[in-house]
């Protein structure tokens, strides 16, 4: 343990020491003891197999000895074909000691001696089959057979000679595996001692120095693997331990001041998006938004400035801070003119020192006692809206951190003005849809009475002028009744444009119309709302309703009814029904009169929002019509 190298040191000595890893070195160990077992137990499994083929070979040798004798034997008086199958079954042994047979094992030493032999019993085996088979068998085959199972017992012994040596030399590797596994235990534990436990040892050595306050203990790098590398990050742990105790303090207070200015931007971003929030015009968001950014940035002036689409000029919206003659001069700024009026295409954050551009663009601000300006642009996805100046009378520089508080102030008022803009084209279009509404409105009712009662007055023109009294009494009741008629549907528009949901549930709007229905008309009317289901959009709600009075004021013009029936049924789908028990009409053979035009109304409303109009009447049985709306799915896309 040395506590006064430095890391820096221990791995100078570390780089000839090797740079082997601790894996690599375990595996260099393991490996070669695995290597050299496999190697032994190859060695044993190959003289085990030698030593099986050689006793299997030593009783296939003594099978040709028996069969010699047996075919010495038979020779004397016994048949051809019996010394031919004596004689192809001894071949059959010979190939066999031959070619051996890995199955069994069988195979015949491959040393010289036991080869000589083998060929000397083949050779022999060659000659006596030729005496005993070709020729007719003479006195002597026993002295033959004798003769030739000498060569056999030569054979049978050189194998005996082989397998004992095989024998001994496998009696030295099985020492030779004991002795090589007492030496890999100690090799693994040494290795595990050197590479892992005495390095681990010095470092918890290291540790427990630390432990107790000693941040100046070092450990030495003795090698170049895992543990080298733990060594030098304890090193370097204890040297930033050291480092953090010595500075703990000056460390703490520039956590602290950096917390405290993240602290004060993200309250800035947070009051920002507030304040764009709460604000309802954009001259009141410009205003709060400069005087904001002025606190943020303390700078001593501030102005928000907007651009065209087309980024032809700079109009000032508001300003906090700046001179009123300055105010009126960059009242409206024509980019470019001003390094403040930036073009689109090359606008970005900057700092604009003033006074080493005295006399040029920015003189009207060094008039004003400004020394610098910096500039950011106001982006909404990568369009140019306007930009913001901020106004020193020092010198200013912008920090990173400083210039994306200051961009994402800028976002947020874009955000904010696009938002009050898209309000505002909003209510535009809810002023149009309306007015649309209602011209749809006068000239499915109203203005095709007008133009009824315009033929009607071409007629009592005519009249008058052939003092027709009696075409001028007609023409004038048509009028009056064109009037009335008239005046009824001015009526029922102001109904259905009062008439409005204020909530979730329609259930309140149809019970309303159905009193004014009640009133009107002195009528009974019904209302029945079935099963429960998802509530209906607003917008959905008022062409509900709209459809539901058409087919009302179809009851009160042409149905002469006693009773209304409004049936609403919320699942599967919302189903509205509105049944009476008037006189009822063919609807193939109905004429193009109004309540044609109530029913294609009612239609057209209906495809506004997917629905479809149902209408079932017949003469004297009444009319029920029903509207189906689609399902929440398709009525949801």
């Amino acid at each position: 343990m040395s506590r006064r190298a430095a890391p820096e040191a221990n791995a100078a000595r570390t780089a000839g020491a090797g740079s082997w890893t601790l894996a690599a070195k375990l595996g260099a160990v393991g490996g070669t003891l695995l290597l050299m077992v496999l190697a032994s137990i190859g060695a044993t499994l190959w003289i085990t197999w030698q030593l099986e083929g050689g006793a299997a070979a030593l009783n296939e040798a003594g099978r040709m000895r028996m069969q010699t004798w047996r075919l010495a034997q038979a020779l004397p008086g016994a048949e051809r074909a019996r010394i031919g199958a004596l004689a192809e079954e001894f071949d059959r042994s010979v190939s066999l000691l031959r070619g051996g047979d890995p199955s069994r094992p069988l195979v015949v030493p491959r040393d010289d001696r036991s080869q000589a032999a083998f060929a000397q019993v083949q050779s022999g085996w060659q000659t006596l089959r030729g005496q005993w088979i070709g020729a007719a068998p003479g006195a002597e085959a026993s002295r033959q057979a004798e003769q030739f199972t000498g060569h056999i017992d030569a054979f049978v012994t050189a194998i005996e000679r082989q397998m004992a040596r095989l024998t001994a030399v496998l009696n030295a590797l099985q020492l030779m595996l004991v002795a090589l596994a007492i030496t890999s235990a100690v090799a693994l534990v040494y290795s595990a001692y050197l590479f892992i436990f005495n390095p681990l040892a010095r470092l918890q050595s290291g540790l427990a120095l630390v432990g107790q306050g000693q941040l100046g203990a070092r450990v030495d790098v003795t090698s170049a693997d895992e543990f080298g590398a733990l060594s030098i990050g304890f090193n370097r742990m204890a040297a930033t331990l050291q480092g953090l105790y010595q500075n703990l303090e000056a460390k703490v207070r520039e956590k602290t001041l950096r917390l405290e200015t993240e602290h004060t931007r993200l309250a800035a971003l947070y009051e920002a998006a507030a304040f764009a929030a709460r604000a309802t015009t954009l001259d009141e968001l410009a205003r709060g938004f400069a005087t904001q950014v002025r606190q943020v940035a303390r700078a001593d002036a501030a102005a928000v400035r907007w651009s065209d689409e087309s980024n032809q000029r700079y109009l000032l919206l508001a300003s906090d801070g700046l001179p009123r003659e300055m105010v009126d001069h960059e009242h409206c700024v024509p980019t470019g003119e001003c390094l403040c009026a930036q073009v689109k295409g090359h606008a970005a954050t900057q700092v604009i020192p003033i006074r080493s551009r005295a006399g040029g663009l920015l003189g009207h601000c060094e008039r004003a006692g400004f020394d610098t300006v910096i500039g950011v642009p106001i982006r909404l996805h990568e369009r140019l809206v306007g930009e913001l100046s901020l106004f020193y009378r020092t010198p200013a520089l912008l920090a990173d951190d400083d210039r994306v508080l200051l961009e994402a102030l800028a976002s947020h008022l874009a955000a904010a003005i696009e938002s009050l803009r898209a309000g505002a084209l909003e209510r535009e279009a809810a002023v149009a849809d309306e007015r649309r509404l209602l011209a749809r409105e006068l000239h499915d009712s109203i203005a095709q009475s007008l133009a009824f009662q315009k033929i009607q007055v071409g007629l009592l023109r005519t009249a008058i002028k052939r003092q027709d009294a009696a075409q001028s009494a007609r023409a004038l009741d048509e009028l009056e009744a064109g009037v009335l008629e008239s005046l009824s549907h001015v009526r029922e528009l102001l109904v259905h444009f009062r008439t409005r949901t204020d909530s979730e549930d329609i259930a309140p709007a149809l019970q309303a119309t159905l009193r004014k229905f009640e009133q009107q008309t002195g009528l009974t009317a019904h209302l029945s709302i079935e099963g429960d289901g998802l509530p209906l959009a607003a917008d959905v709600q008022v062409q509900v309703l709209h459809v539901v009075q058409e087919a009302l004021s179809n009851v009160r013009k042409h149905a002469r009814a006693h009773e209304v029936w409004l049936r609403v049924q919320r699942q599967p789908r919302w189903r509205v029904e509105v049944r009476d028990d008037g006189c009822g009409f063919v609807p193939g053979q109905a004429a193009p009169d109004e309540t044609h035009v109530g029913l294609r109304i009612m239609r057209e409303r209906a495809q506004r929002i997917g629905a479809s109009v149902e209408v079932a009447s017949a003469p004297g049985e009444g009319t029920c019509v029903v509207l189906v709306l689609p399902e929440p799915q398709r009525m949801a896309a």
